[in-house]
């Protein structure tokens, strides 16, 4: 907290009537699509660069692979650290989101038809210009994350039951740390999508499953590969998890407008529609909205 405060102010905790009407629970939602640069991926790359910073002071500069918000996150971060930012994207990706990590300062590079490419040219990057590659899941990356999480436990009342996204884990690694350090008994449930569900089944069958992604809705947790630290940690101590389709994610951005006036991205409307599938009459419930930077998909 001490790194993550002086950048990124405590986002919102809020609760609303007619949302809570419609479900049939007391609904509770920590806005991570106010942070600085829309997403909660920004209170990791902070303490990550910040470290960084620390073990290699004369770093000559970050590159990272990144859809959307883990190279906005670095993107912000390395401007105000001072850092030379290379960020890495498929072909394809969409242009307001390569916009807005240009506008950030960073250095746009599009390569390869998928994140996994850009992945790779990115480490290429790396050893060609001697630039620090930063990954998308790192304990460093999780610590930060976890703030979010602190901040919502202590803010809410207390919560039997949370929703959190997961791409490639740090975020709800994050959550169940957090709950682990305040002694809490919320259950945590992880929502991915249905059109990327590698961690739905590797953590069903408690092995490391590959499967391709195909959301064009949730591009935030359009995971192929899941990381084997975050997997061991989610198998162990995740409640339960829910997949979700395109359709049920494109609804939920409509109903969490409709009701409440929050525009937020595919990969953020999951946990409402994790929700709309769950029966938990009269309990008080938290929502992640993890990000909010919606692109060419509108409700």
């Amino acid at each position: 907290m001490r790194i993550v405060r002086p950048h990124v102010p405590e986002t919102p905790v809020t609760t609303h009537e007619a949302l809570n009407a419609a479900l049939g629970c007391r609904v509770w939602l920590k806005h991570e699509n106010e942070t600085p640069a829309g997403a909660f991926k920004v209170r990791g790359g902070i303490v990550y660069l910040d470290e960084l910073l620390k073990a290699q002071p004369d770093v000559a500069g970050v590159v990272a692979a990144s859809t959307g918000n883990h190279g906005r996150s670095i993107a912000w971060s390395a401007r105000r650290l001072g850092l030379r930012c290379v960020i890495v994207v498929p072909n394809g990706n969409p242009e307001q989101k390569n916009q807005a990590i240009r506008d950030l300062g960073a250095e746009l590079i599009e390569h390869g038809l998928d994140f996994q490419s850009a992945l790779e040219h990115s480490r290429e990057l790396a050893a060609k210009e001697g630039l620090h590659a930063v990954p998308s899941y790192h304990p460093w990356l999780v610590r930060g994350v976890a703030t979010y999480a602190l901040e919502f436990f202590r803010t809410a009342p207390p919560l039997d039951c949370l929703f959190v996204p997961i791409g490639l884990g740090s975020g709800a690694v994050g959550v169940l740390s957090a709950r682990k350090a305040l002694g809490l008994k919320t259950k945590v449930i992880g929502v991915v999508s249905s059109h990327a569900p590698a961690y739905a089944h590797s953590i069903q069958n408690k092995s490391l499953i590959t499967h391709p992604s195909s959301t064009k809705i949730a591009e935030g947790v359009a995971c192929s590969t899941p990381n084997p630290d975050a997997l061991a940690l989610l198998t162990e101590h995740l409640d339960g998890i829910l997949t979700i389709t395109d359709d049920e994610a494109l609804e939920s951005i409509r109903t969490l407008h409709q009701l409440t006036g929050i525009l937020v991205e595919g990969s953020a409307a999951l946990t409402l529609a994790a929700l709309k599938k769950t029966v938990l009459t009269d309990a008080h419930v938290g929502l992640i909205l993890t990000g909010g930077n919606i692109s060419e998909h509108r409700p």
